[in-house]
């Protein structure tokens, strides 16, 4: 038996291994078992934050706080961010007159200390130092201006929380709690017919900013002649003022200073009557007063605005709506417009950058220690995210033609690109590559594909092999492949270049030594099974990949793998056989439009695990057989129970050294019924090349059978397992989708593809509590198919009526204007003008300009977007005369479909209200497409020790130890800060627990701190009308209604609900939990008419989509009955409070403590409305009666937290230190009694991990 428990236990850590391994968020130690070398290695980072005083001429010295682990350069940084030192770039800081480096950490320096004094000292400029400073002066002057948040220049992006609240949340001044103005506007309240689609951008956005110059740019007197530089002249420049003066200014070694040269006059001498300064905003100060004062109040602002509010994004977060702003003269932006300049990205003189050698020199740098992984972390994630930013750039440049190809006598579709060291494709099918698997269909998901396996072999991890950075990026209706260029392929044909794989899908295959080596760990990662293949000559080779699966060693003797769209099962049910075509009678298998299906990872997981409990469950059985065969008197146990360590507890249970003579047996019996490749040990194969067109495989039948079989029952794993387990999740609540991005990430984390949805909606429809969901749906796939016909329909257009074009095609997808858009007719008209007028050009005209896209009609789009559906999700759209029955009858909504077409297509519109329903005029205009903007795919790196302290940390919370998991969140906080920077979704997410901690410790004013923190960076990553922002401004709301802020609480909920209508709409769910919110709230402000309405929609929410006799119904019915108490209507109150009763009554009995409650309640709400009726009628018979004042108890704040809190589903936890203490002695006692029996069992096991993190969704039921 012990052979049997070895063999379970080690097949358990092998797939508790590979799970870990494959998850997104990798981790590298066990959760249950910390290596105490790991607890030293932590020691060896801890920061110790200290002061140093900073000595700048010309200011006196200030205070600046620092810590350890910083290096000099944050500390230039800071000081270029500063308000009184930001004008300065050109220095270097000393330390008792010893230069410090830029690169070294502040503990590495000696004698720096507490108090120490940095000296800032001005530094010669050169012509490189005088460029950076000069961008960064005109940087600062536009700093506040908010184009480049809405176009992302410079990875900016918007946020609007410190608007909605007039400042920072957390700033002192805004602690005192202020009633006033707490009506909503119209469109938010309760039942509003439209939504104003101009408040996703709050009001002020194109409010003027002050202006410091009319123009500042490099002077046409550059470069300086040789007798000038001997002078040391480096640059000339040109400056216009807002007084009309006109200056020329030199930039020197020593600083700058205006000179005596004109537009017209070439004089560098200096003008005697300005002096010199180091620093060019000095010298405009002294140039002109309206500079002086301009400049002070952007900087003012700029540093008014929190830290996050400033510091530029990862990767480029663009808004799909804006205001249309007057463009100005500005040169910097110009010339970064030039695509001819590579070096934007470092300033690297003369080069651009090798971005293959810096992603494989990252990967390569020692990963032992901690302090060793964060640093490569780190230069991973900054390589990476300047190399996706370079590659979008690149992408925009190869559609806009502004790059020439390598084969420009090709095609324009099979066109390719090098610019910038890296290679650029298109996503078209090139010389039939793709003609046995789809076509273009297949070149066109080829990509992604590929990405997903990048994305695989990246978070492996494996020493030796390496893969190429990859970036895809949709522009336009193009898809454009970004990668690197591995050294030395350009130099000969793929033919030649391919030492391992094959390029002609299995006809022809070269094998390798030392990649079947390689990619025998990779394949026992993923879960492929070794194969054997014949080829055309009909010799054997064994593999462990796809086919298509290519090794190529570059000329730096790195071993690169690519072409890895195939890494995963292929899906059957997208894969019908010749022999057994799709059927009408069952909904799989069925045809599709390209053969490159496949399972999603976490689908790949979730099976194996489910053969894993089977695995363990047969063994389970067969030992019971043995022990009854043998009348043993202990009685058996019961495996019905599906989870694995239970299962795993039965075998211990029952060992016996008889059962270990049938070990062997019993594991080859158990890994046959499983389907396992081995049969001494579990472990479920998968063989990657399965039904392929060419290859032919050389396995023996009962083997290619088995692969089959397995094959077929992952298949049916995911429609008869995976999506009536999401369904039911569905039913339960427990699930936070409001719009089609959260319900793809939802369908995607539990291994369903997108591909299914059609058949998820046709099972969702039988349940009226997920009609929400459904309508969620059917505008997901809509707008899926309609971002298809316009990929096709746009690729045609000339780029002189882009903006037409898009503007019909909006005009014919969402608009009530059944003729189209008259643009279309107008710009005919314009062109046939056109024509007449120059008719010496007419057939260069007419050859040039391809008019097709004009004749798209409302009915003909529509009929591509009902094709599509069938062809793509086998739904049908069922097309009727009036638009509106098709709109009204598919629960579509207009503005969900515009939203999802610009954010899925990459359009930018203009900010206005758009009128969708009239039918005399279009809706969109020309002018209205502002712009188009790129959608970028990309695998970023991921700091596996961060998530291995958070999901350790979760497990503390989970067992009780609130503080001890805070310590380790916060430590994760700390390392993803280290790895990512300030700003990125993981932090975000890191922040988000903390903050719920810290509420639950009772630290109310941290908890809204980090919420506030949290809140700014999902606006600035997410987007400002994101789902995610749905959920962060709901928790914020509660933390700012605990610190007393009641009035800023109530405008956070109102956000939260108004986006939750630009989202998806009013009748959700999630409605019912924020009205719930609001409701409380401004009852407790005495706004009970508002109040009403709020709590009056959320009892409607809860009684659809919960049942009318559930608890959250009874909740609402109580908060209902309390505040019509307070308006003094008791009657009402006591028929509310009536069903609460009723509810609690039937669901938890008479005897429970809230039936007790309700009936109490009941007693007094009796009790005043038979005193306020006999008083009524005394006064109706004229009777003269003293009618004292109804005595109305308002509600304290801490009785309304209180029930935010059961509303919020927060268990508050008390913070006297005897109470917690108890608490912890307990629960420890109980977890070391656990590890007692786990102890006395069998020697211990880890315990088996899921793939993602425990307990952490959008609810926060971890903390529930």
């Amino acid at each position: 038996m012990a052979d049997v428990e070895q063999t379970l236990n080690s097949d358990a850590n092998n797939n508790d291994m590979s799970n870990k391994e494959l998850t997104n968020e990798t981790t590298t130690t066990d959760g249950q078992n910390e290596n105490p070398k790991d607890e030293n290695e932590l020691i060896l980072i801890q920061d110790s934050a200290f002061s140093v005083k900073i000595s700048v001429p010309g200011i006196e010295p200030f205070d600046l706080q620092v810590t350890s682990m910083e290096l000099v350069q944050e500390i230039h940084q800071m000081l270029m961010d500063k308000e009184e030192t930001c004008h300065r770039t050109c220095f270097s800081l000393q330390l008792d007159g010893q230069v410090l480096d830029n690169f070294t950490e502040l503990k590495s320096i000696e004698g720096l200390k507490e108090g120490s004094v940095i000296k800032l000292v001005e530094e010669p400029y050169t012509v490189r130092e005088v460029r950076l400073h000069v961008r960064h002066v005109n940087d600062l002057i536009h700093s506040i201006d908010p184009i480049d948040n809405f176009n992302a220049v410079n990875c900016n992006s918007l946020t609007y929380l410190n608007d909605i609240t007039n400042g920072d949340l957390t700033d002192k001044k805004n602690m005192k709690s202020d009633l006033s103005d707490c009506h909503p506007q119209d469109f938010i309240m309760p039942n509003a017919k439209e939504v104003a689609i101009t408040a996703v951008h709050l009001n002020g956005i194109k409010t003027r900013q002050p202006s410091c110059l009319k123009q500042l740019t490099f002077s046409g007197w550059n470069p300086p002649p040789g007798k000038r530089k001997m002078k040391g002249d480096l640059m000339y420049l040109h400056v216009i003022t807002n007084e009309d003066k006109r200056y020329h200014l030199t930039a020197s070694t020593r600083g700058f200073f205006v000179n005596q040269s004109t537009d017209d006059t070439f004089n560098p001498k200096q003008d005697n009557s300005h002096k010199m300064h180091h620093s060019l905003v000095d010298l405009l100060n002294n140039l002109s007063a309206t500079f002086k004062k301009n400049f002070g109040l952007i900087q003012k602002k700029r540093t008014q605005k929190h830290p996050f509010e400033r510091i530029g994004t990862p990767f480029q977060v663009f808004s799909w709506l804006s205001p249309d702003f007057e463009h100005t003269v500005d040169w910097f932006r110009a010339e970064d417009s030039n695509a001819s300049k590579l070096g934007h990205e470092d300033h690297i003189p003369g080069h651009s950058r090798d971005w293959n050698e810096e992603i494989q020199a990252t990967r390569e740098l020692p990963k032992k220690t901690l302090p060793e992984r964060l640093v490569r972390e780190r230069a991973m994630f900054k390589v990476h995210s300047d190399f996706v930013n370079a590659a979008t750039r690149g992408a925009i440049a190869v559609v806009e033609s502004n790059i020439m190809a390598i084969n420009p006598g090709e095609d324009s579709k099979i066109q390719m690109y090098i610019w910038n060291n890296m290679f650029f494709s298109l996503g078209f099918d090139v010389k039939d590559h793709y003609k046995d698997f789809g076509g273009d269909y297949a070149a066109y998901v080829a990509p992604v594909c590929d990405l997903q396996g990048v994305k695989a072999l990246n978070l492996l991890d494996l020493d030796g092999l390496y893969t190429l950075g990859t970036v895809v990026i949709d522009y336009k209706g193009y898809r454009v492949t970004a990668q690197s260029i591995i050294p030395g392929i350009l130099d000969k044909d793929q033919e030649q270049s391919v030492v391992h794989g094959s390029t002609d899908f299995g006809k022809t295959c070269a094998i390798h030594p030392k990649y079947n080596e390689l990619l025998e760990k990779v394949a026992a990662h993923l879960r492929m099974r070794p194969h054997k293949i014949k080829v055309d000559n009909q010799e054997e080779l064994v593999l462990y990949s796809s086919i298509e699966c290519k090794g190529i060693i570059g000329n730096d003797s790195r071993y690169y793998v690519l072409d890895l769209l195939r890494m995963f099962p292929s899906d059957l049910n997208f894969l019908p056989k010749e022999e057994n075509q799709e059927s009408n009678e069952k909904p799989f298998p069925r045809k599709f439009r390209h053969k490159l299906c496949s399972l999603r990872q976490e689908l790949v997981e979730n099976f194996v695990d489910s053969k894993y409990v089977q695995f363990v469950k047969n063994a389970a059985l067969q030992i019971q057989d043995i022990k009854k065969a043998e009348n043993e008197s202990e009685s058996t146990t019961n495996v019905e129970n599906s989870e694995i360590e239970n299962a795993k507890k039965i075998i211990k249970d029952l060992s016996s050294n008889n059962i270990q003579e049938n070990s062997n047996r019993i594991i080859e019996d158990a890994c046959k019924s499983v389907g396992s490749w081995k049969t001494t040990e579990f472990d479920i194969r998968f063989n990657p090349n399965l039904y392929q067109p060419v290859v032919q495989l050389a396995d023996t039948d009962d083997l290619i059978k088995a692969d089959k079989n397995l094959l077929r029952d992952a298949s049916d794993f995911l429609v008869n397992v995976q999506i009536p387990l999401l369904i039911k999740e569905l039913l339960e609540h427990a699930i936070f989708i409001t719009d089609g991005v959260t319900l793809c990430e939802t369908l995607h984390s539990r291994g369903i593809n997108i591909r299914y949805l059609g058949y998820l909606l046709e099972q969702i429809q039988k349940y009226d509590t997920l009609t929400y969901i459904y309508s969620i749906g059917i505008n997901e796939l809509v707008s899926r198919c309609a971002k298809r016909v316009f990929r096709q329909f746009i690729q045609s257009v000339p780029a002189v009526n882009l903006s037409a074009s898009v503007a019909l095609f909006l005009n014919c997808y969402l608009s009530s204007y059944v003729k189209g858009s008259a643009n279309g007719g107008q710009l005919a008209e314009a062109e046939a003008n056109k024509k007449k007028k120059k008719k010496q050009n007419k057939k260069r005209i007419a050859q040039e300009l391809n008019n097709d896209w004009i004749g798209l009609t409302q009915r003909s789009l529509w009929s591509q977007i009902s094709d599509e559906a069938i062809q793509q999700y086998k739904f049908e759209i069922k097309l009727e005369n009036n638009d509106e029955n098709l709109f009204s009858k598919l629960k579509l909504r207009k503005l969900t479909l515009l939203r999802s077409f610009c954010q899925s297509n990459g359009v930018q519109i203009l900010l206005r209200e758009y009128n969708f329903d009239n039918k005399h005029k279009e809706a969109f205009l020309d002018d209205d497409v502002l712009n188009m903007y790129p959608i970028v795919k990309h695998v970023s790196t991921k700091a596996t020790d961060a998530y291995n302290f958070f999901t350790n940390g979760q497990a503390k919370i989970q067992q009780g130890f609130f503080k001890e998991g805070f310590e380790l969140i916060s430590e994760s906080y700390n390392l993803l800060s280290n790895v990512y920077g300030a700003l990125h979704p993981e932090i975000c997410m890191c922040l988000r627990l903390l903050s719920r901690l810290n509420y639950i410790l009772g630290d109310y004013q941290e908890a809204l701190s980090t919420q506030h923190k949290a809140v700014l960076m999902c606006e600035r990553l997410y987007g400002v009308d994101s789902a995610q922002a749905i959920t962060e401004y709901s928790h914020l709301a509660l933390y700012a209604f605990a610190n007393g802020q009641i009035n800023n609480a109530i405008k956070l909920l109102y956000r939260a609900r108004y986006l939750l209508l630009i989202n998806y709409g009013e009748d959700h769910p999630e409605m019912s939990l924020i009205d719930s919110n609001l409701g409380l709230i401004l009852q407790a402000a005495c706004e009970y008419d508002c109040a009403l309405k709020f709590l009056e929609k959320s009892l409607e929410c809860s009684k659809k989509y919960f049942g009318a006799k559930s608890m959250k119904t009874a909740l609402s019915y109580h908060l209902l009955a309390r505040l019509q108490s307070c308006r003094g209507d008791f009657r009402t109150a006591l028929m509310n409070e009536r069903e609460t009763y009723q509810i609690y009554k039937s669901l938890l009995g008479e005897e429970h403590d809230r039936t007790k409650e309700s009936a109490q309640v009941l007693k007094h709400l009796t009790e005043q409305a038979v005193l306020l009726q006999k008083k009524l009628n005394e006064m109706h018979k004229g009777e003269k009666v003293s009618f004292p004042p109804i005595q109305i108890q308002q509600p304290s704040l801490q009785t309304v937290l209180a029930m935010l809190n059961i509303i919020n589903g927060i268990i508050f936890l008390p913070t006297h230190d005897e109470e917690m203490e108890r608490i912890k002695e307990e629960l420890s006692k109980l977890q070391q009694k656990q590890i007692q029996q786990q102890q006395q069992q069998t020697s211990a096991t880890e315990t088996k991990q899921t793939d993602e993190p425990v307990g952490v969704n959008s609810q926060d039921d971890d903390l529930q």
